[in-house]
């Protein structure tokens, strides 16, 4: 799959990925929004990357690498908890520090949002975003998600404290 923008494109994992993909989920820096307590070894993510290629239907669940116009990639957008019977699944997204800020996670969300719309035809999608990251909140925000609810004290994070959720989603009419 290759999905493509002005700026910013989506392509399915390639088994090139490996070293990106280890870098990507051993950043502790966002294991907190991702619920992960122990870093990732090559071989599982291998063995993640052998089956990657495996039908959303089967799967329930789509990663594709974000890319900037020089084909360099830079991130990962996901769609996750799969499901057709009621037409909907979850989106999270994840850019690499250095490709922050340069509009690449808007383009991708857009270019996502519209492979969901069309080709998935889901009825709706959602995002669970912490609080206090107000850039993630504007940018879903911008792309027609309404806030919808908050997870008091939902994610703890490191130092003890407690982070809560904005849950937000967007329907395609």
């Amino acid at each position: 799959m290759f999905l493509k923008g002005d700026h910013t494109s989506l392509r399915a994992l390639e088994p090139t990925d490996l070293d990106f993909l280890y870098t990507l989920e051993n950043d502790t820096s966002t294991w907190h929004i991702s619920n992960t307590l122990t870093p990732y070894a090559k071989f599982v993510l291998e063995q993640y990357l052998e089956n990657a290629a495996l039908d959303i239907y089967t799967v329930k669940q789509l990663r594709l690498v974000i890319c900037n116009h020089q084909q360099e990639a830079i991130g990962a957008i996901d769609l996750f908890d799969f499901d057709p019977l009621h037409s909907r699944a979850g989106i999270g997204i994840v850019v690499s520090a250095a490709y922050r800020g340069q509009g690449h996670a808007s383009e991708a969300l857009h270019l996502l949002l519209n492979y969901c719309a069309h080709t998935l035809q889901l009825h709706q999608v959602y995002c669970s975003i912490t609080a206090t990251n107000h850039t993630s909140i504007r940018l879903f925000k911008s792309a027609g998600f309404e806030e919808v609810g908050i997870r008091r004290e939902w994610l703890r994070k490191s130092d003890g404290s407690w982070d809560d959720v904005v849950e937000m989603q967007r329907l395609f009419v």
